[in-house]
């Protein structure tokens, strides 16, 4: 049964080295025991190269059988845990840094202190995650990208974003009066996932909404990057107003074109459904969710 388990999560993650580190083991010791279960069935259900791993056709076949019924049975016994006193298990979140920053870092030391028996994994991803398939318990993002589909529940007030940079800057560069003034400035751009566009500023004003795309001699995938880079000097920023909000009081920067800034709504906990939701599950969103 150990083997099989072992079995599906390099079948899910097609690697032996992401496998091995979720189960703790060493990839060569994962590999041993995959050979060992195909010895034993007499069939070969991982295909090998050198940069990948998939699936056989048996393999997948085995994968689409049995890992249904282990996740059954490991439903079933984390029921089983829910007539424990105090709710315990494992808790995965993917959802971006400044998210992680700023909805979960705060509430989370109270949170373990009255569950101690509980824990958090926190997946940083700018991507848009599928949480069924990668098996996360649930994702953060602005409400207007969530699913219809899914359950959400909000994180936090709506928000805009700014256009900050600091005053050196602004000492050797003319203030943008419009979105257009910007491809003049050195800007630090953003790109939310691996092999995706970079993204285009938005800007909007009374009825009139544009898009602008920037340069710079920055690119980042992390918003938190994106700003230090400008407090760094290096360059324009767009960035939630709230995160820059601190350094705009401090003089650290200045925000421009802030009549052009659109309002987003705030970031929402997204999940599939009520039914297999843990005591543990529960108490977590009960503790991350706004209150006005």
């Amino acid at each position: 049964m150990n083997d099989i388990q072992a079995f599906i999560a390099v079948a899910r993650e097609q690697s032996f080295t992401k496998a091995a580190a979720g189960l703790g083991v060493s990839p060569s010791a994962l590999s041993h025991t995959i050979r060992n279960l195909e010895e034993r069935i007499g069939v070969r259900l991982l295909a090998r190269t050198t940069r990948n791993v998939a699936p056989t056709e048996a393999g997948e076949r085995l994968l689409q059988s049995v890992a249904p019924l282990f996740e059954q049975i490991n439903s079933e016994i984390a029921r089983i845990g829910e007539l424990r006193d105090t709710p315990a298990g494992n808790i995965r979140i993917t959802c971006s840094d400044d998210a992680a920053e700023s909805l979960l870092r705060p509430v989370l030391p109270a949170f373990f202190a009255r569950y101690p028996d509980i824990s958090v994994e926190i997946c940083i991803d700018y991507g848009f995650t599928n949480i069924v398939t990668e098996r996360f318990d649930a994702g953060i993002r602005l409400g207007e990208s969530i699913s219809r589909d899914m359950i959400a529940v909000r994180l936090g007030p709506d928000w805009r974003l700014a256009v900050v940079g600091t005053p050196d800057y602004f000492q050797t560069h003319p203030v943008p009066v419009i979105p257009q003034d910007l491809t003049a400035h050195r800007c630090i751009n953003i790109r939310h996932s691996v092999g995706g566009s970079v993204y285009a500023w938005e800007f909007e004003k009374d009825d009139r909404k544009l898009t602008i795309r920037v340069n710079g001699p920055l690119l980042s995938n992390s918003i938190i990057h994106v700003m230090n880079g400008a407090l760094d000097g290096i360059g324009l920023a767009y960035v939630p107003e709230q995160m820059a909000r601190p350094h705009i009081e401090a003089g650290r920067l200045i925000e421009v074109l802030a009549d052009w800034s659109p309002t987003f709504e705030g970031f929402h906990l997204y999940y599939p459904n009520r039914r297999n939701t843990s005591s543990a599950f529960a108490a977590f969103v009960e503790a991350v969710r706004y209150r006005g």
